[in-house]
């Protein structure tokens, strides 16, 4: 196996692990092992492209990781205003590594196969802990060198060594109570919790990082603004309780004098807390340990109260015994299969944020009193632009295999499967997105958009119905491998399914100039829904 540079590196440390009663030899060797394992996985920030892994895909994806630093970069030309300044920079690479580690090295910390393989082996439980901290150290310090390097750079050029040295001392106590923190986490909920509850916390983080990296650049722009203030501080309460702000005092404290009180108890929380979670951790590792048994139990329990929710649109949408047993396998698929949603939530996340985005836009040219009076509402069709590649996915799935039960199940026609599924779709993922958007959008416009949003949600629904013809208009749901659905064959079709949702914003605007003419536009819609859906799926051929 290769030799590591990082393991070269390591060797130095070697007494130091020998004085902790660690089996340097043995835990050497897991390293290696572990190392070449991880050349296979690709990060997160890959998940979604199509292109075929080839090589170590964490090293390329450092130098993303290092073009996302650029974001620190204008911070550091703000002058003395350390306190401002340190705690944003602090505060976006919090936010970087620690849904990174989640994200990406959930797997190293939640390990279950230590358990089943090295615990039969004469290793002792020390070495093997010290092997998965080791581990994860190496590629945290790994990802943040990749952030870190440019602004670095930079700052000893702008602040100075001093700072410089200072900051690369914050961040190194900043991995350390990121690290700890994340396991402390992850003891709290496999304290209390169940194991699935856990894998999907890690799920909905991934998701976040996806979303957080689309978005991110929109806070950034906003951010700027800030820099025409001037920047003064009253130290209150809770901001103890602002990780950032700790980091960030030490540089208010010895390079601007400021020995406030506040700022000595923000710079002392800067040192201690670190220290004090790693010692925890380190006390509740055996605890943790036992706790990671929960791992390997499948616990597929939903609540009453869901079920009942459930049961209910069931019995709505669907017309008959045959067609709700496939809505509620459905269902079942979306929210249960984690790989699918990883694919397919980032998206939906996308499109609850995109109207917001624009909004946001059209306030800085106009106050909230002539944007409440506008047609601002109409940013909601951008609700709608991820509707073309959901319904694209929905033939894929990781247990793809399983899709001879459609063949075995006494259907004659097999439109069924569809129909339901396009139904489980609009009910279970764009539903509840649309009634949030559209809440907080009365709450902006008032009730007066209230048919506009009826109107958007029947073009919802024929636009499913187009997308399916368009780019799905397949036999059987989930019965494709998933990996396939990443190549991009269709990439171009959803593109041109975006437009649709522009024409009929276009038709709607157009509608809008003639009284009254939302009313007629929305029995125009109902009607087109009712008939589309007759088409696309005749009732009178599913028995």
């Amino acid at each position: 196996m290769t030799n590591y540079p990082t393991l070269k590196i390591l060797d130095l440390f070697k007494p130091f692990f020998l004085m902790m009663g660690v089996d340097y030899a043995v835990m050497r060797r897991i390293l290696q092992v572990k190392l070449t394992m991880d050349r296979r996985r690709v990060p997160t920030i890959f998940s979604g492209s199509g292109t075929k892994k080839k090589g170590n895909q964490f090293l390329k994806s450092l130098g993303i990781y290092g073009l996302y630093g650029v974001m620190l970069i204008p911070f550091i030309f703000l002058g003395n205003n350390y306190l401002f300044q340190v705690t944003i920079m602090v505060g976006i690479t919090m936010f970087i590594l620690m849904t990174s580690l989640i994200s990406d090295f959930s797997t190293v910390l939640l390990d279950v196969r230590d358990k089943t393989i090295l615990n039969t082996k004469p290793v002792d439980t020390r070495t093997i802990n010290a092997a998965k901290i080791v581990h994860v150290t190496i590629y945290i310090t790994l990802l943040a060198g990749a952030f870190l390097a440019l602004p670095i750079v930079f700052m000893i050029g702008v602040q100075g060594i001093v700072f410089t040295l200072l900051f690369a001392i914050e961040m190194i106590f900043l991995i350390l109570f990121i690290m700890s923190l994340t396991a402390l986490i992850y003891i709290f909920i496999l304290r209390y919790f169940s194991g699935e509850k856990l894998k999907d916390i890690i799920n909905y983080v991934q998701i976040l990082l996806s979303i957080g990296i689309i978005v991110g650049y929109q806070i950034v722009i906003r951010i700027f603004d800030v820099v025409k203030l001037e920047f003064t501080y009253d130290f209150t309460w809770w901001h103890v309780f602002i990780p950032p702000m700790w980091f960030a005092a030490p540089f208010e404290t010895l390079l601007n004098q400021n020995y406030s009180g506040g700022l000595i108890l923000l710079s002392i929380l800067a040192l201690v807390i670190p220290i004090v979670s790693i010692i925890l951790y380190n006390r509740l590792m055996p605890t943790f340990e036992r706790n990671l048994d929960k791992l390997i139990e499948e616990t597929g329990k939903n609540s009453k109260k869901k079920r009942k929710v459930g049961r209910f649109f069931e019995q709505l949408v669907c017309s008959g015994p045959e067609e709700r047993a496939f809505y509620r396998f459905a269902s079942i698929m979306m929210s249960q299969e984690r790989n699918f949603k990883l694919r397919i939530y980032p998206g939906l996340g996308i499109a609850l944020v995109f109207p917001f985005i624009f909004l946001f836009n059209d306030l800085n040219n106009r106050s909230y009193a002539e944007l409440s009076s506008s047609n601002a509402y109409f940013t909601i069709y951008f609700s709608l632009i991820i509707i073309g590649t959901v319904v694209y996915m929905l033939k894929y799935s990781d247990k793809y295999k399983s899709a001879w039960i459609f063949q075995t199940v006494p259907i004659k026609n097999e439109r069924l499967f569809y129909n339901a599924t396009l139904k489980a779709f609009l009910i279970k993922l764009f539903l509840p997105i649309y009634l949030f958007l559209s809440v907080v959008y009365v709450a902006i416009f008032s009730a007066r958009i209230i048919p506009d949003l009826v109107a958007i949600l029947l073009t919802a629904i024929i636009q499913t119905l187009i997308s399916y013809k368009f780019v799905n208009n397949g036999i059987y749901p989930f019965s494709e491998f998933l990996e396939t659905g990443q190549q991009g064959g269709s990439s171009m079709k959803t593109f041109l399914v975006m437009f649709f949702a522009a024409i009929f914003a276009g038709v709607h605007f157009i509608v809008k100039l003639f009284p009254m003419g939302i009313y007629g536009y929305l029995i125009l819609l109902l009607i087109f829904t009712i008939v589309g859906w007759r088409i696309v799926f005749p009732r009178n051929e599913w028995t």
